[in-house]
């Protein structure tokens, strides 16, 4: 049996999700339903030139204008776009697909899942848990390098991940899947106890975590 690759079930279970709740349904991204999701995730697999703009912000223009082209498509189109990506996109390789991937579609998931009342944690398979807590040790160390104390994240059966400049001690503990929602921004929707001196616990809970 070969190594399962997460990207592509979260992604498959997504698409799902989509096909259920219809174009309408809010998401845990501020002011996006499931049609401006799926139409996000459209534009990230198929159009390297707009894409830029998660990250290179001079292009986050041309990005949004080509996600709104994007979402005015019909949404069952739109949703199996998502479902079979170009075999030229980052998900036509599978070790690409499960290194950028991974947590990518995990999250999504979970901002449909999570974007109403009524859901709750889900239990992961071990190497989803081993793929996110991965992510997450690159994502904190990264986004927390600013951050005015000693940051300690701790999920069960895992080593604790370090991060922050030092000094007051703050502790995040939850299990992987919860802290890769976390530590992407989605706070108030994370089952996470931050531990420490009450004002930097409220900073971490509020901070700007994600791209």
């Amino acid at each position: 049996m070969g190594r399962p690759n997460f990207a592509r079930s979260e992604r498959a279970a997504l698409c799902d999700l989509f096909d259920t709740v219809g174009p309408g349904q809010p998401t845990l991204c501020a002011g996006w339903t499931t049609r401006d999701l799926a139409a996000h995730l459209v534009v990230r697999d198929r159009r390297p030139d707009a894409a830029a703009g998660i990250v290179f912000k001079p292009l986050a223009g041309h990005l949004e204008a080509v996600r709104r082209a994007a979402a005015a498509q019909d949404y069952r189109h739109l949703v199996d776009l998502v479902r079979h990506p170009s075999p030229w996109s980052l998900a036509g390789l599978p070790a690409i697909d499960r290194a950028v991937n991974t947590a990518e579609f995990f999250i999504h998931h979970e901002d449909v899942r999570r974007g109403v009342s009524g859901w709750a944690p889900r239990t992961l398979p071990r190497g989803l848990d081993d793929a996110l807590i991965a992510q997450v040790r690159l994502a904190a160390r990264f986004r927390l390098r600013g951050f005015p104390a000693a940051l300690s994240i701790v999920s069960p059966g895992y080593p604790p991940i370090s991060a922050g400049l030092g000094g007051p001690t703050i502790r995040a503990t939850g299990e992987p899947g919860e802290m890769a929602l976390f530590f992407s921004g989605r706070q108030g929707a994370a089952y996470v106890d931050v531990d420490g001196p009450a004002d930097l616990a409220g900073r971490l809970r509020t901070a700007r975590l994600g791209v």
